[in-house]
């Protein structure tokens, strides 16, 4: 039978079960249980296989991928309307690539989506948030007459995390090195925290790390482990926070043509001070 896509709004968990690594190595974990509300990070070194563990995630593996991996849905086989039809899959996928077959303008790109979403008074509203949303995550504004072609990776990357959390309300999110695309790191989890989804970041960015619930380690293809951040971890967040934004800093003056100074590192200075 087929499902209407207000079912993928009762999804209330993802279980990634164990499958093994390149060399045939089992994971590390017989299971893991992804809650609504986590916020999750993958981690681990280049070609360690984070991208394929969220691909197995993606396709709703079921022993049928090179990892061996099944993931369930509360706890059952997803149904294959997930997969098939885009109306009902509860995944949205943000990647590093982001090409687009049609120039539109934003605001048409946005109310296109939006009204095969939602009906068409909803639809407006859905609009407009989605775009304060993407504009608290972008130092550059977007507007709604720029061309999609148009817009820099930071505000594409931005305006598709607010279209997959508000227009497309998928309840889950997988995000693929988001912090490339200089978007406010900070901000948007402070954002997507108060929305009940999982997300699911694939980040080599500290930051990012420190401020999810926890993070999956992979190695050699496999996972390796899952670490939960402690209390030790959260009251290093914030200094790391800071580390990152003189360095963001740094890289905006640079870019503008302006020499630095040692005032422009002091803050970090005390920071370590303390």
């Amino acid at each position: 039978m087929a499902l209407h896509r207000s079912e993928s709004a009762l999804i209330e968990e993802i279980t990634i079960l164990a499958g093994h690594g390149r060399d045939g190595t089992p994971d590390g974990i017989d299971r893991l249980d992804l809650r609504m509300g986590d916020v999750v990070s993958v981690v681990g070194r280049t070609g360690s296989g984070k991208t394929t563990l969220i691909n197995d995630i993606e396709l709703f593996a079921n022993g049928n991928t090179p990892t061996g991996r099944t993931i369930l849905i509360n706890g059952r086989t997803p149904p294959p309307e997930y997969r098939d039809d885009p109306a009902c899959n509860p995944i949205a996928l943000i990647t590093q690539h982001t090409t687009f077959l049609s120039d539109l303008p934003v605001a048409e790109f946005l109310h296109i989506h939006a009204r095969i979403r939602h009906t068409p008074v909803a639809a407006e509203g859905a609009v407009e948030r989605t775009l304060t949303f993407a504009n608290e995550l972008t130092g550059e504004p977007i507007s709604l007459s720029s061309q999609m072609t148009e817009l820099s990776g930071g505000q594409t990357r931005a305006l598709l995390i607010a279209d997959a959390t508000i227009i497309c309300d998928t309840p889950i999110v997988l995000l693929d090195e988001v912090e490339n695309a200089g978007i406010n790191r900070s901000r948007a989890l402070e954002l997507l925290r108060g929305y009940r989804k999982i997300f699911i970041f694939v980040t080599h960015d500290p930051r990012i790390a420190l401020l999810s619930d926890y993070r999956i380690v992979l190695k050699d293809g496999r996972i390796d482990q899952v670490l939960h951040t402690d209390a030790g971890e959260r009251d290093l967040a914030p200094i790391v926070c800071q580390f990152d934004d003189m360095l963001s800093h740094l890289r905006d003056l640079i870019r503008l043509g302006h020499r630095v100074t040692r005032s422009d590192v002091a803050s970090v200075d005390v920071e370590k001070r303390t």
